[in-house]
């Protein structure tokens, strides 16, 4: 019951703009460039679309690749970024020049795919952290409450002892129990009279640090590996002293509350389906890696890079730290000047895969 209703919910993650709605609010952004606008305001709508059809046609709807022509400055890359945030998508912008054949010193063309799954997990984990906001304030105050109390309660079990010149402490609570001290506290904590007490409390130490380059010349982070993760899990948790605000406090403990109470394999499961459905991928320089075969030398920066690209945008399964994810539905806009190489430069089968191409004026 829970997945049809993720199913549901996911269905709206872009919203129903009409293609002139879309225009409208470029145009508040970008100056002029109609015709590229309105190729990705269309191209957005069907998208939309696609998610309104029945399940088994809606594998059958591609989408429309485009290849934005012209010189730098001109809105290329605002325009895509634009889009992205509009359709609450997945965004990312990528060199093509970046790029290098696989089996060559360099970033390969799928690391493109692992980085925006990255990016739609945190865009999730921030949607869902601010939904349990309030309860995690709750939890992280409670938290602060037994640390301030802790003196107390070492001291004494039975109830706090009312002060003998209770007249020159009007702030004491009347009621010297334990609780009443806690709502005493717990009053002063929320109105924000206590924000510059500073307190120590025992938290799990930052084991985040340089990684080793121990796999030939991918990184981890390239391989979709979460080497951190899995020692974190071997590895015994340290923990160290820390001494903050409590105003700051009440910030570190609420994040780590949040933490907690939000399920990350919800959250994955949602930032795939999202990156799979809605993901945008903006490849800059694409002119940098048209033109013939370099007759020097391998060409590892050119034909081999567009040869990787194709089954990227055609679509194919990457594995990601995450999980598999599929590249079939991802929307890539494809810009560069020409300058020196022109759209047809390009291998055929990549031209093919980008259906739609717009020039943008100076």
């Amino acid at each position: 019951m829970k997945s049809k209703k993720n199913q549901k919910e996911n269905k709206f993650t872009i919203k129903s703009l009409t293609p002139s709605e879309i225009v409208k609010e470029l145009n508040k952004y970008i100056v002029g460039q109609d015709a590229a606008k309105k190729a990705v305001a269309i191209a957005l709508r069907n998208r939309w679309r696609r998610q309104q059809v029945q399940e088994n046609l809606r594998e059958e709807i591609l989408p429309n690749n485009i290849i934005l022509i012209g010189p730098t400055g001109v809105g290329k890359t605002e325009i895509a970024r634009r889009l992205a945030k509009l359709a609450n998508a997945p965004f990312l912008k990528v060199e093509a020049s970046k790029y290098t054949e696989v089996g060559y010193v360099g970033r390969d063309v799928e690391s493109m795919i692992r980085e925006v799954t990255d990016i739609a997990v945190n865009m999730v984990k921030a949607e869902r952290m601010e939904e349990v906001r309030e309860k995690a304030q709750q939890l992280a105050d409670e938290k602060i409450l037994d640390i301030l109390l802790e003196p107390v309660r070492k001291q004494v079990k039975e109830p706090l002892p009312i002060p003998a010149d209770k007249e020159q402490h009007p702030e004491f609570p009347q009621e010297s129990t334990r609780k009443s001290a806690r709502d005493f506290y717990r009053e002063k904590l929320i109105k924000g009279e206590l924000d510059d007490t500073i307190i120590e409390f025992e938290a799990q130490a930052d084991t985040s640090g340089p990684v080793m380059q121990i796999l030939g010349p991918f990184g981890p982070d390239d391989l979709g590996i979460n080497l951190q993760d899995m020692l974190g899990n071997i590895l015994p948790k340290k923990t160290k002293k820390k001494k903050m605000t409590i105003k700051e406090a009440r910030n570190y403990f609420r994040e780590e509350e949040a933490k907690k109470l939000i399920d990350m394999d919800a959250i994955i499961k949602e930032a795939i389906f999202r990156v799979e459905n809605t993901g945008i991928i903006f490849i800059d320089e694409i002119d940098k890696i048209a033109g013939p075969p370099s007759k020097v030398g391998p060409d590892v920066s050119r034909e081999g890079v567009q040869r990787d690209l194709l089954p990227i945008v055609e679509g194919s399964t990457v594995n990601t730290k995450y999980g598999p994810v599929k590249s079939d539905h991802i929307l890539f806009i494809a810009s560069g000047a020409f300058h020196v190489s022109k759209p047809s430069d390009l291998i055929p089968e990549l031209q093919g895969r980008f259906p739609i191409r717009v020039e943008l004026h100076s």
